[in-house]
This record gives C-alpha cells, sequence and structure tokens, in this order.
C-alpha cells in the first residue's frame, strides 16, 4: 500500500533538520513534509520543493505559523534545539532545550494529539518525559506514541562492530538499550546478529567508544556543532520504520526512549514492536550477559535523575 503520510520536522533549518528534510523528501512513504523553524524555513522548503519526488514540501516560520505546522500530521520528528560544544555534557543544553521541547510538545498536544512525536532533542532522557507530562496536562498522552531516538547509537554500535569485524554494516544488528547519554547506554553485544565475540578488554572498549561517540564527533568539529549528518540519517531510518508499521508492515523492531515497566525506571529503551497505533509491544531487554547486567546497574541512578529533572521542569514551568 502506498501511504500517504504528513510528517512534520520541527526545526528543520538546522544541522540535523535540513538533512533530515532531505532524506525524508526522498522517501515514498511521505505524500507532506511540513517544515518549522524560527528562521530561514521558507528557503529550505524552497529548495527541498524542487526534488523530483511526491512530497509536497510546506515551510512554516516563527511561533504564530506552528498550529498550522502541525494540523494534520502524523508523525512529527523533533530536532529542534542547540548542538553540543566541546567540553559539554548533553545535559549542559537542558536549560534551553526543555524549555523549546516543552513549548513544541504543547502546541503538538494542541493541534496533532494523535500524532506520533519523535524526539531526537537532547537530553532525551529529559525531553521525553518532558513531552509526556506536556501531554499529559492536555489530557492527550499516549505512551504509546512518544519516542526519543536512540537509533544513532544503534547506527554507530553495527558500524563499530562492523569495522572490528570486517563485515558489512548493513547486515550487523546490535540492539542498545538504556537511555541516551554516556553510561546509560547500553550497547547489547551478546545479542549482535550475526552473533561476535570480543575478548573483555576489547568489549570494554568498545562499550566505551559507543556510549561516547557523540563526543568523538562533538571534538572533531571543535566547536561548529554535535552530530548531524548520522543524527539526520538515524533519525529518518526511525521514521521510515515508524510509517511502515503504520502501512500494516509487520515485524519492525526498533529500539527508542520510551514510558516502559521493563525496569524500575520510569522510561527506558529497549526493542520495540512498531504498528498501526505505534508501539505494538514492548520487546523488554531480554536475556543479558554478566557484563551487561552491570552496565544496566550503573545506568539506573543517573537515567532515573534525568527523568525526574524533565519531570520537575514541567512541574514548575509557569
Amino acid at each position: 500500500i502506498k501511504h500517504n503520510a504528513k510528517v512534520a520536522v520541527l526545526g528543520a533549518s538546522g544541522g540535523i533538520g535540513q538533512p533530515l528534510s532531505l532524506l525524508l523528501k526522498n522517501s515514498p512513504l511521505v505524500s507532506e513534509l511540513s517544515l518549522y523553524d524560527i528562521a530561514h524555513t521558507p528557503g529550505v522548503a524552497a529548495d527541498l520543493s524542487h526534488i523530483e519526488t511526491r512530497a509536497t514540501v510546506t515551510g512554516y516560520m516563527g511561533a504564530d505559523q506552528l498550529g498550522a505546522a502541525l494540523k494534520g500530521c502524523e508523525v512529527v520528528v523533533i530536532p529542534a534545539g542547540v548542538p553540543r560544544k566541546p567540553g559539554m555534557t548533553r545535559d549542559d543544553l537542558f536549560n534551553t532545550n526543555a524549555t523549546i521541547v516543552a513549548t513544541l510538545a504543547d502546541a503538538c498536544a494542541r493541534h496533532c494529539p494523535q500524532a506520533m512525536i519523535c524526539i531526537i532533542s537532547n537530553p532525551v532522557n529529559s525531553t521525553i518525559p518532558i513531552t509526556s507530562e506536556v501531554m499529559k496536562k492536555h489530557g492527550v498522552y499516549n505512551p504509546n506514541r512518544v519516542f526519543g531516538v536512540t537509533t544513532l547509537d544503534i547506527v554507530r554500535a553495527n558500524t563499530f562492530v562492523a569495522e572490528l569485524k570486517g563485515l558489512d554494516p548493513a547486515r550487523v544488528n546490535v540492539p542498545v538499550v538504556g537511555g541516551h547519554a554516556g553510561k546509560t547506554i547500553i550497547p547489547l553485544i551478546s545479542r549482535c546478529t550475526p552473533k561476535v565475540e570480543f575478548p573483555a578488554d576489547q568489549l570494554s572498549a568498545l562499550t566505551g567508544r559507543i556510549q561516547e561517540a557523540g563526543t568523538e564527533v562533538v571534538k572533531a568539529k571543535a566547536g561548529a556543532g554535535s552530530a548531524t549528518l548520522s543524527m539526520a540519517y538515524a533519525g529518518a531510518r526511525f521514521t521510515f520504520s515508524l510509517l511502515d508499521a503504520m502501512n500494516g508492515k509487520e515485524g519492525v523492531v526498533e529500539c527508542a526512549f520510551v514510558r516502559s515497566e521493563e525496569t524500575e525506571c520510569k522510561y527506558f529503551s529497549t526493542p520495540l514492536l512498531l504498528g498501526k497505533n505505534g508501539i505494538e509491544k514492548n520487546l523488554g531487554l531480554g536475556k543479558l550477559s554478566a557484563f551487561e547486567e552491570k552496565l544496566v546497574a550503573e545506568a539506573m541512578d543517573e537515567l532515573k535523575g534525568s527523568i525526574k529533572k524533565g519531570e520537575d521542569f514541567v512541574t514548575n514551568m509557569k
């Protein structure tokens, strides 16, 4: 079935927003692309509108056009916010990005309450609780439709494992669970397909590299931003999986940071079976190695703190 999906990108003029919008414009799954940002959106939309694919592109700029941008959208992808600079953690972005995400989530609650909401804006460990609490305030919260996009962690894990083992990265699949910052990022190398084995020291170094891969890019860009192109790719990959599942494709599984009963954390990323209504089934943590069990245990406190920080932000909002 050819599906006519209307997809919005909020933060479409930014470092992630532009390449993400390009990838979405290039997909037959998207029939309408609604681009929103606080500046430059008409230009980005005009530019993309010349591409010879069927998605129609409309640009919206400024707070007064946000509602119109969201009307009728089935999927909303949110990369809006500020990027990391060298020496910054994802949490250092909190004050700026928390306000931006809360504003955008509020608009989604008003104008497309049924839409799937995919949050890219960091710190994801806090911006997902923020989105959920804002939706709750409006009485439209559906935990099966709010996703923290952690796909870049999986993409990186696949790439790094493939490099070390001389495999085709397109055929490697490493589930990554937990959260989306530092040690909350937990790659389940023991569950990689195809099966791979690493000596303990190499496994530890590989895990550390996956956890700190974002910082690797921040350093390499030397003040010019953070991961934008790989994040756009990962954001598009997640969006396409979601659209496929909404179209009735069976067996679509992606990891994402969502409301969860799988651990003692209120939100946790695990493999999810996606369907017409978002999360069809949380596939849970599954079997872990001793090394992975330890990583999960060590991530809990930081994850709980980040979640609470997001919830408290909404509680204290004017």
